[in-house]
């Protein structure tokens, strides 16, 4: 069974655009990025958009649909009343390039900054982890870097100045991974804190709420970091522990 329906999508470059009316058949069992492209196939031959496996394990086709980040091709038709009007914006916290595209570059940058994972000076082979540590981070790995979490997280969608100062939760999460990986040799501690921003995170959960992959970033990555963070800034204990050492 097909209808047709009313879609609005955002047309434009870095200079200004608008938003686009159309009608445009839907079938059944099809997502928004199916309806994308027959408006390129059909009406809107230039309509900029990018996507690359259709399958939801890629990030590419990331955008807002009715003011909700998501991706494209995970947003089944069958979400909408057919009497709704679907509105497609592109991601509003990044400079947008072409009608639904937009400039991802500061989240590159933003890993760049991350050191990598570093290693104990051990022999090939030598290596040990429990088990419950390889599952502890493995969450975190599911990430396909859809960006959607950066872009609903409000300290950057809502103040474009915070953007030198906080990587966001995608690499927040990162830096929680590599500091609770018992093989790390780096203290990421301080770096989260006074690099990366993580006391601007006032964990309202939106960057959980749009992932895709249903990662808990605030509840298993952002707060046990921030609790890290905290103990080593302001317990009694690890402080005396510290002074010892030292």
């Amino acid at each position: 069974m097909s209808y047709d329906a009313k879609f609005r999508v955002w047309r434009g470059d870095d200079e200004g655009g608008e938003l686009v009316d159309y009608t445009v058949e839907v079938n059944d069992g099809e997502v928004v990025l199916d309806i994308i492209h027959r408006l390129q196939a059909t009406q809107a031959g230039d309509l900029a958009v990018r996507w690359n496996c259709k399958a939801g394990k890629c990030g590419s086709c990331s955008a807002e649909i009715n003011g909700r980040p998501r991706l494209l091709c995970m947003t089944r038709m069958s979400t909408f009343t057919q009497e709704e009007v679907v509105t497609v914006t592109p991601m509003r916290t990044f400079p947008v390039m072409k009608d639904l595209v937009t400039d991802v570059s500061f989240n590159y940058k933003k890993a760049q900054q991350i050191p990598a994972f570093a290693p104990p000076d051990l022999a090939l082979g030598e290596y040990r982890m429990a088990q419950v540590d390889v599952e502890r981070s493995q969450e975190f790995r599911k990430c396909i870097e859809c960006f959607l979490c950066q872009d609903v997280c409000h300290v950057i969608r809502d103040h474009e100045e915070n953007k030198e100062a906080y990587a966001g939760p995608r690499f927040l999460m990162r830096t929680a991974e590599l500091d609770m990986h018992p093989l790390d040799t780096l203290d990421r501690k301080k770096a989260a804190q006074e690099e990366f921003g993580l006391g601007l995170c006032i964990i309202t959960k939106c960057c959980t709420e749009v992932c895709p992959e249903h990662i808990k970033i605030t509840d298993n990555a952002i707060i046990p970091l921030k609790e890290r963070v905290v103990d080593r800034k302001y317990d009694p204990f690890s402080r005396m522990f510290r002074r010892g050492r030292a």
